[in-house]
């Protein structure tokens, strides 16, 4: 079929901001991302990601895509198989019919992802748009060009074990009306992301950020100094690599404030974008200096006391800021 692929900073609002738009429905990442109230902030010590603190920078696997399509007012299509054949011969089917379909996978298990930035991780999201014997291709939206993959290794992504299992999740655009006006949406969308970041609970948003500044002050003294280069890069991992595009998902949440600007003729919304940049910039000097700490390449001026502080930055300047996109 004629699937046209785009690159994107994150799997999950890259896929369907591209099935989306394979239907007729033009959507950039930036605003299925927002439409998706995919931002977010969660530090969790006591659930465990390889074996070290659960950190989220966005909302969970799967919620984005259900949010958009909602708030888009299409049907979206979800099956789950425990039987690996029957999995298959489901998604042939829909190829068949023209029908690109995403895919929940296990980015370890994926041939074409370099090696070096495979890990285990179940919730990978992907599109498969066609068939060639056993070859499927494949646009997966962090890659910068449509690629393969061979129907054992696909088969073994899509039932990879462990955390967030796929257990074969497969899902497809079965309607979609008349093209919505999403300003309203998108407002509807600010202000519910907005109310989550400035969730009272400590472990979550603003105070879930303030939470990780004291938390990590003292990792020195509670933890080996292995330990505590492990514990900081799975923050930084989290907040740079891990589908983010950088800066905890802050820049891709800016991309999607100043298309709300321009989409809802309201310039207050343009100057929150730059004031989410700013943030954006803050997050990326705690995770320089972090790395700076992890490699033995810190400065004079480089401490765990200042690292905090800049945490305690971020989590000011956000709470200002989603307090003032509460009001517009």
């Amino acid at each position: 079929m004629n699937f046209n692929h785009r690159q994107t900073a994150h799997c999950e609002s890259g896929a369907i901001a591209n099935l989306l738009t394979h239907h007729g429905l033009e959507l950039s990442e930036p605003m299925a991302f927002g439409l998706g109230r995919g931002l977010f902030f969660g530090y969790f010590p006591f659930i465990r990601l390889n074996h070290l603190p659960l950190i989220a920078y966005r909302e969970m696997a799967g919620a984005i895509l259900k949010a958009v399509v909602r708030a888009v007012g299409a049907r979206l299509e979800v099956q789950k198989f425990r039987d690996p054949h029957r999995a298959m011969t489901a998604l042939d089917q829909l190829l068949e019919r023209g029908i690109p379909v995403g895919l929940q996978t296990g980015i370890y298990w994926l041939p074409y992802i370099p090696r070096a930035f495979r890990f285990h991780f179940n919730a990978h999201n992907l599109i498969v748009y066609g068939r060639r014997g056993d070859e499927y291709l494949i646009s997966d939206p962090v890659m910068p060009w449509p690629t393969t993959c061979a129907r054992a290794d696909l088969i073994r992504a899509r039932f990879a074990r462990g955390a967030l299992a796929p257990k074969g999740k497969m899902y497809h655009i079965s309607a979609l009306e008349q093209a919505p006006s999403l300003a309203p949406a998108a407002r509807t969308a600010i202000k519910k992301t907005a109310a989550r970041l400035l969730n009272p609970v400590p472990l979550f948003g603003v105070k879930g950020i303030r939470f990780l500044a004291k938390r990590l002050q003292k990792w020195p003294e509670k933890m080996s100094p292995e330990q505590v280069k492990l514990h900081l890069s799975q923050v930084i991992r989290m907040q740079e690599e891990i589908g983010t595009g950088g800066g905890g998902f802050r820049f891709l949440y800016a991309a999607f404030l100043q298309e709300c600007g321009d989409l809802c003729s309201d310039p207050r919304l343009a100057d929150c974008s730059l004031k989410m940049t700013a943030a954006g910039d803050r997050w990326r000097d705690f995770a320089t200096m972090a790395a700076r700490f992890c490699k033995d390449r810190t400065r004079e001026d480089d401490s765990f006391l200042m690292m905090g502080d800049i945490l305690r930055d971020c989590a000011e300047m956000e709470e200002k800021l989603f307090r003032e996109l509460l009001l517009l």
